[in-house]
């Protein structure tokens, strides 16, 4: 394996890494992509449920949601303006943590399902910032 440093971060990886990181880009998407997709094909519904959490204008809250999901999903897939598209998607799963898996204000019955979700969200937004930290990999659109 040889290691080659990026001018513009300092970080050094080797094309093992790079493989692994677009691995890593990939399953995260995974998660985004057909989300936001699904938001798009449903979106009343999506529009419905952005309401039943209290958030005001739902319409506007669900287009930002298939806007990130989306948008800002395939932008990290591919590794475009992948540090700025992490921290984005970060922000974007903890508030949705916070907003739609509110483990501690849901019936007991509930209560396991929404904490683990919550708690996958927050490790979602904690691997997100990894890649904000150290970037996409040399397998990306920002490292050609």
């Amino acid at each position: 394996m040889t290691a080659i440093t990026a001018r513009s971060t300092g970080v050094t990886t080797t094309s093992t890494q790079d493989v692994i990181a677009l691995v890593g880009r990939i399953l995260i998407a995974y998660l985004f992509i057909p989300a936001g997709f699904g938001k798009l094909m449903g979106f009343a519904g999506t529009v419905g449920y952005v309401a039943s959490s209290g958030l005001p204008l739902p319409q506007v809250g669900a287009a930002l949601a298939i806007l990130v999901e989306l948008g800002v999903g395939i932008a990290f897939l591919l590794g475009y303006k992948t540090r700025v598209a992490a921290i984005v998607l970060a922000v974007f799963t903890v508030l949705a943590a916070f907003f739609f898996h509110k483990y501690w204000a849901v019936p007991e019955a509930m209560k396991m399902m929404q904490q683990i979700n919550f708690n996958k969200n927050i490790a979602i937004a904690g691997g997100l910032l990894g890649f904000a930290a150290f970037g996409p990999g040399r397998l990306s659109i920002d490292k050609r």
